[in-house]
């Protein structure tokens, strides 16, 4: 069986542990949140530019292509 001081050294460890963990999950959320702040900044040039994809294929197209 083990003694006091062993099982006191394995809660201390534990509870280590688990406040790196959670210090670990907190820098993921950060990440993640600034991840998404920048995909939501970036939308509007995204969206843009589709529009200017749709456009030009639509230019291309209606261009007289017998020389290709």
């Amino acid at each position: 069986m083990a003694g006091s001081k062993e099982i006191r050294t394995k809660i201390k460890s534990v509870e280590n542990t688990r406040k790196i963990t959670r210090a670990m999950e907190m820098v993921a959320a950060a990440k993640m949140r600034r991840a998404q702040e920048r995909m939501r900044a970036a939308r509007p040039y995204t969206e843009r530019f589709a529009t200017l994809q749709h456009i030009c294929r639509g230019q291309i197209q209606s261009i007289d292509t017998h020389f290709w």
